[in-house]
């Protein structure tokens, strides 16, 4: 029992620390953009005749990655966890097995109609 418990902790510690991660990257997101922002607006840092908005591309960019961080952490982990690769696992070796016997079977018959 003392297995389980100690397997969600871990569970939960793991969870938790993505979930403080992916907070730290919002809050990084929000101020990024702010100084994206200004310095594109007010200081014209990076300003040429072919490009006024790159400010805008470099948060785009940056909103994506952040999206695509969002899912790993929400949907992805939350719902492939060890227990979904456990039962994976479980599944495959089944088949396997079954696949296993299917075929020692058919040897078994095969040898037994040779005879």
């Amino acid at each position: 029992m003392e297995k389980d418990v100690h397997e969600q902790y871990e569970y939960a510690r793991r969870r938790l620390r993505q979930k403080k991660i992916l907070y730290f990257h919002f809050v990084l997101f929000l101020l990024g953009t702010l100084f994206l922002f200004i310095a594109n607006r007010f200081f014209d840092f990076g300003i040429t005749s072919s490009n006024q908005n790159w400010c805008v591309w470099a948060i785009t960019i940056w909103l994506f990655i952040f999206i695509l961080h969002f899912i790993k952490v929400y949907i992805t982990d939350r719902f492939m966890n060890k227990n979904w690769e456990r039962e994976q696992i479980d599944r495959l070796v089944a088949l396997q097995q079954k696949r296993i016997s299917q075929l020692e079977s058919k040897i078994n018959d095969d040898t037994e109609n040779k005879i």
